[in-house]
């Protein structure tokens, strides 16, 4: 969760965790009831919440394809590096009822050294270890190996598109040959909107639409049934070169023929100061919320008006990202740092808001993180995360317990609802 922000914005709140020694089942239930009930202070706040009660956003009626049930919660896992760790973390999202997980596959990880030759043995194992549990995949497909990029990898780059984009059409079809059947969901590169996750180039709708197109014929080919999204975009208000605003580049998209070259539109749906309920109305008039539309959760609702303008709205979103920081470091973050127990409650409140408002359209909905083994307080996802990455205790955020009350809405879902909200 690494978007562009505003100016900072402090507070002195401090969250509180549990820490208990690792089982396999058994973990405790925060009810519900008791986060439904209001906003919890705990004796100090990142904000003040207005008083006014937001009203939903009212969609025509408009026939969805569910691909998923609606909505389907997910968590993002970090699996790759610690085997027995990994086993943990998913024992607690198993813990929780969540029966969707997703987790990164990085190309160069996968295709190294050279065109062609590919090294399976982490990738099956994470595919074995989530089969075994029935958990559902999402996996996420960037990260170039370095002989890729123009110059051969002479500057190696974090994240950036091939020289040859049918080398990734290539990878994807490899990925979704070998694993037909068995990952369900792909999410297409991240956050392509960034010029630091599009090589430090500026980030382009147009060239963007190119590799979405290349991989999804790669997956189609390889798995014609897996449900291919496009990556969700950062909430910025940040422009060129460095950006484009989430909704300008999903308009771009569109505007390139990229509708049909996904299954699910991809978003990103941070909160960050504001409550899960506020409008984008409300947060673009409130200065301790960002003063932009982009600062509230329900920015997705402005993503879906766009949907419906390109009749695409028989199509589910995928949150691909979804949470809320109470990160006291980083000053880019710490400004809409919300306290442990918020976060809990804004991340169910959340859930509560799509299940009641934006059924059937609204499809995977997925939390930022079962926090990956290798972080410290100096990673800004460490603060996102609702479980620690101790070992061998366990340590959850008052999140996780709050997540494991979600009801279960279902693993099957009808193959189509009418009806939009």
């Amino acid at each position: 969760m690494r978007g562009l922000c505003l100016p900072v914005w402090r507070h002195a709140c401090s969250g509180r965790s549990r820490t208990y020694p690792y089982r396999h089942r058994g973990y405790p239930l925060l009810l519900f009831a008791v986060l439904a009930a209001g906003a919890i202070q705990a004796g100090c706040s990142a904000v003040d919440p207005p008083t006014s009660v937001s009203s939903p956003t009212p969609f025509p009626e408009t026939e969805v394809e569910m691909l998923v049930p609606s909505p389907s919660p997910a968590i993002h896992v970090s699996m790759w590096w610690n085997e027995e760790i990994a086993q943990r973390d998913l024992d607690l999202v198993q813990a929780m009822g969540f029966h969707w997980i997703k987790q990164a596959f990085s190309w160069r990880d996968i295709e190294t050294n050279r065109r062609g030759h590919y090294d399976w043995w982490r990738t099956d194992r994470i595919v074995r270890n989530a089969e075994e549990r029935g958990l559902n995949l999402i996996v996420r497909l960037d990260r170039q190996p370095f002989w890729s990029q123009p110059d051969g990898g002479v500057l190696p780059l974090e994240n950036a598109p091939p020289a040859d984009l049918q080398d990734f059409g290539n990878f994807c079809y490899a990925v979704a040959d070998r694993y037909r059947g068995r990952i369900k969901a792909y999410q297409v590169w991240n956050e392509p909107n960034l010029a630091r996750e599009w090589g430090g180039q500026a980030p382009d709708p147009v060239a963007y639409a190119r590799l979405l197109a290349v991989c999804y014929e790669g997956i189609k080919r390889g798995d014609p049934a897996a449900i291919v999204i496009s990556a969700g975009p950062a909430p910025t208000g940040t422009g060129l070169p460095e950006a484009i605003p989430d909704d300008v580049f999903i308009r771009g998209l569109y505007e390139a023929g990229a509708a049909q070259y996904f299954d699910m539109l991809g978003v990103n749906a941070p909160g960050y100061a504001a409550p899960p309920e506020t409008s984008p109305e409300e947060a673009a008039s409130t200065p301790a919320y960002g003063g932009h539309r982009w600062n509230a959760f329900r920015h997705v609702e402005d993503i879906r008006q766009i949907m419906l303008q390109y009749n695409d709205g028989h199509k589910q979103i995928a949150i691909l990202e979804m949470g809320w920081t109470t990160d006291p470091v980083h000053p880019e973050y710490s400004w809409f740092r919300v306290t442990e127990e918020q976060q809990a409650q804004y991340l169910v409140n959340a859930y509560w808001w799509a299940y009641h408002h934006w059924r059937p359209w609204i499809g995977l909905m997925t939390t930022v993180y079962i926090a990956d083994p290798y972080w410290t307080p100096e990673d800004e996802q460490y603060w996102w995360a609702i479980t620690l990455p101790n070992w061998p205790d366990t340590v959850t955020r008052p999140a996780y317990e709050a997540l494991s009350g979600l009801p279960d809405w279902g693993r099957e879902p009808p193959d189509l609802l009418d009806g939009d909200g």
